[in-house]
């Protein structure tokens, strides 16, 4: 019975420490370098949020993954600006609706 302990042991402690090289050799395979502490990189401007502003976004990495705090954020204020948008563009057809089209003279 101390014998399959001893070799539970070994074998988890083996596992460990081939973890742990691992993780430090191959790392996570990040684009971007971890932001120093209490800095963020979330960033969307006040108004006229194109997809280049949406493609550029970045979230600080947490152990967990992104902090919810930062993508929920960014999500409202897509939402926001979608919603804009649509609002917009549902005017912009109602107008178009409305406006008589007269053919011209020839």
């Amino acid at each position: 019975m101390l014998t399959l302990l001893l070799y539970v042991l070994i074998v988890g402690l083996v596992a460990a420490v081939l973890f742990l090289v691992a993780s430090a050799v191959f790392g996570r395979s990040e684009e971007l370098g971890p932001l120093p502490e209490g800095t963020t990189a979330t960033v969307l401007p006040v108004e006229g949020i194109s997809g280049a502003d949406v493609r550029a976004l970045r979230f600080q990495q947490v152990v967990r993954g992104y902090k919810a705090g930062e993508v929920d954020w960014a999500l409202t204020r897509l939402a926001a600006r979608i919603d804009e948008l649509q609002f917009q563009l549902a005017e912009a057809r109602s107008v178009q609706r409305q406006v008589p089209v007269t053919p011209e003279p020839k």
